[in-house]
Parts: C-alpha cells; structure tokens; sequence
C-alpha cells in the first residue's frame, strides 16, 4: 500500500487545520501509520502460516483459522487507516475548489505561487466542511473499535486456541506464534486509536465553541436602525 500518497493528501489539508489538527495528524502518521508499516506488518507476517494445530486433517486449519481470525489484525487496521483518513479529502477538494474559483475570478491579478501558499481560515462553508470531516472521523474510529470488539471480544492474543469446526475429526488444539507480541501491538495501536479519537472530539469541541462564541460578535457588530 502506498501510504506516500495519502501522507501528500492530508499534508495539504494540514496546512489549513488548527493545531489541534495538526497534533492529530503527527500522531496518525508517526504512532499509527508508521508502526503499522514498520513492526506490525514484520510482527503478524504470514499469519495463516504460523498458526498449527495438532491435526492432519485437511482442511481443518485453515477452518479453524477462519473462525478466530475471520480478518487479520494488520488488514483491519489499514482499512481503518483508509477510512479515518479519507474525510480530509473532502476538505482538500474544498480548499481546492476555492483556489480555483479564486483563480479563475482574479485571472490576471492574482500570483500563483501566492495562491498555492495561502492558508484559508475556518469559517463560513469551510468550517461546515471541516467539521463534518472530524465527525465522519470520529464516526468511523468508533465503529472500527466496535468491530474489533465484537470479532475477537479481547485485546490479549491467546497462545492457544481450541476449535472442533467441521471438517475437524475433534477437538482440536491450536497454537498462535508470537502470542504476547501480539498483545502488546495490539494495546498500543487500540490505545492510539482512543487518543486520536479523543483529539477529534476536542477539536469538534473547539471549533463549535469558536462558532458559537463568534456569533455573538457578529450580532453586536450590526448596524441598529
């Protein structure tokens, strides 16, 4: 997967959000994203390969497999990666749409090189868009979390597990490799994803706060007649 071109994305649209924002992006890519791509994708491997039980019986492993892992770990996490980063496209795609329409008003007068710098505040229909961003964000963290939960119910990697699926002649045993290292990734990137959902409610928090509070001004500054 080529996460260069989504670090290229949201790198533009970082350049727009509060500091808040711009926290919750270090911590995507440095504690999320580059884990992911650096230890965990070494740590889980080849799953289906280290995963033995003591049987010959065809096709039982791979059964037995299916049934405490209907998705691999690093597969959900990268989905999700996927799905908590894609909201920002929407305010690329606004931001973008406004340099253009800058653009093609002030064809002749404006400086290019000045335009691509320029930093759009959050206000008007931008802050609709970037809001939205932030609870399609938090929406999609939340249900992630709750898919995880309701796949494996727990976050400790067991070292054994005990399966008598059909085509298995019993009760079978079987062994996952690596089970405590699992655990620990598993902790660290569940817990990440709690506090890049936190930074997300608080910048939500403090955008509707800024809102409201804005408003006010904005009555008081109009003309009484």
């Amino acid at each position: 997967m080529d996460w260069g071109s989504l670090q290229a994305i949201l790198g533009g649209v970082n350049k727009h959000s509060t500091s808040i924002g711009k926290i919750w992006l270090t911590v995507l890519f440095i504690f999320r994203i580059m884990i992911l791509v650096v230890a965990a994708e070494k740590v889980w491997g080849d799953e289906q390969q280290d995963f033995v039980c003591n049987t010959l019986q065809p096709g039982c492993k791979n059964v037995c497999y299916d049934e405490f892992f209907p998705i691999s770990h690093i597969r959900l996490w990268a989905l999700q990666l996927i799905f908590v980063s894609t909201p920002a496209l929407l305010v690329a795609m606004h931001v973008a749409y406004r340099k253009h329409e800058k653009k093609r008003q002030c064809r002749e007068k404006i400086d290019i090189e000045n335009l691509k710098l320029q930093k759009f505040h959050i206000e008007g229909p931008l802050w609709w868009t970037y809001t939205s961003s932030i609870f399609f964000r938090i929406v999609f963290e939340s249900v992630f979390m709750y898919t995880f939960y309701f796949m494996y119910g727990w976050y400790k990697m067991p070292r054994l597990v005990k399966c008598e699926a059909w085509p298995c002649p019993n009760k079978v045993d079987c062994f996952i490799s690596r089970p405590t290292e699992k655990t620990l990734f598993t902790i660290f990137m569940l817990a990440v994803s709690g506090i890049c959902m936190l930074l997300n409610v608080v910048e939500l928090c403090y955008l509707v706060l800024k809102f409201c509070m804005r408003k006010p001004k904005n009555l008081k500054s109009l003309p009484n007649h």
